[in-house]
């Protein structure tokens, strides 16, 4: 998985990852590599230096087998180490992956299974590190990435031989993903009526179709039905759904003798009481000492920077997650 030369120099360096080094030599002041463990890392490209050796280019089995490794002993593998760190090393290991498939111009079922894996893991990193700090994780660079990745595996399912059994399952997950971009709505439009009518595209579709239609209970009514992994796609959503049900209802409920019971609405938003009153007054909703919602759409206001954090709300999520192994949803045999 990993150039000889490139294991040499890295191990002389001493810039081998702690998951890449033979055990029980982490605390010597040059560290083992190990072969079998080892991960050729991302080498961003720069004027003047010469192009990859054939040699040091993986052929598409062996890059399969490298992302495989990485899902099933790096990211579903049980660490002591945090999963920012986790994420950290696939997403850099992933990266040069895609560049030996960019310099081979790689297609077919090999490219396909690749990216399948790749977009996976980077929409369930997407929940999984929601709120971390900016320093450790950023979420507009994973957004980039796998948009990229996205648009390779929609241009693979295109223009390649097929057949392609879990198109339907990505299909469903862009436009989860990339709910209100009307570039993704169109793309999943144009898609032959098979596709269009299958159980996820169609449930997609009437989720995007909510959304854009600004009724957010029939949304997080609809989301209820998503798996785990189309839930981790729909997650980033959630808050604009929820505020957008909290203006409609600051509209149309605003009267100084209106009371609105607090459990139905925690319902309507797919929460707990005490998370759907904490929301209420983030954004300015008075809820009383007798669990009741007076809304007022002048005393309706924007939540502070920070103080609304998004992990708190995921419960919609987290749910669905309940017996699920990580390599198993990666590998989509969840």
């Amino acid at each position: 998985m990993c150039p000889a030369q490139e294991l040499r120099e890295r191990e002389s360096q001493n810039r081998l990852h702690h998951f890449e080094v033979v055990p029980g030599t982490e605390a010597f002041r040059k560290p083992s590599g190990d072969p079998l463990r080892a991960v050729k890392e991302y080498s961003r490209p720069a004027a003047g230096k010469d192009a990859a050796k054939p040699s040091d280019l993986r052929p598409p089995d062996v890059l399969l087998r490298t992302v495989c490794y990485l899902i099933d002993e790096i990211v579903g593998s049980p660490s002591p180490h945090p999963w920012t760190e986790v994420y950290s090393f696939v997403f850099d290991r992933l990266r040069s992956v895609k560049q030996d498939m960019i310099i081979q111009r790689l297609s077919g079922k090999d490219c396909v299974a690749i990216l399948e894996r790749t977009v996976r893991f980077h929409i369930y990193a997407s929940y999984r590190l929601c709120g971390e700090p900016l320093r450790i994780y950023d979420p507009r660079i994973n957004d980039t990435h796998l948009q990229e990745y996205l648009s390779w595996l929609f241009d693979c399912y295109k223009t390649g031989a097929g057949p392609y059994p879990n198109q339907e399952e990505f299909q469903a997950l862009g436009l989860l993903y990339n709910l209100g971009l009307s570039a993704a709505t169109q793309h999943v439009l144009e898609l032959p009526v098979r596709l269009r009518q299958t159980p996820s595209v169609k449930l997609a579709l009437a989720i995007s179709q909510a959304f854009l239609a600004g009724n957010p209970v029939r949304l997080l009514r609809l989301a209820q039905k998503l798996d785990f992994l189309q839930a981790c796609a729909l997650h980033r959503h959630l808050v604009t759904c929820r505020r957008h049900l909290l203006l409609i209802y600051s509209h149309g409920f605003s009267s100084r003798n209106c009371r609105f019971p607090l459990d139905r609405l925690a319902r309507l938003s797919s929460l707990e009481a005490p998370l759907a009153a904490g929301l209420c007054r983030a954004y300015g909703v008075e809820v009383n000492q007798h669990n009741q919602v007076v809304f007022s759409k002048s005393a309706f206001a924007e939540p502070a920077q920070g103080r609304l954090e998004c992990k708190l709300y995921h419960g919609i999520v987290s749910e669905k997650e309940r017996g699920l192994a990580v390599k198993s949803i990666i590998h989509g045999c969840s």
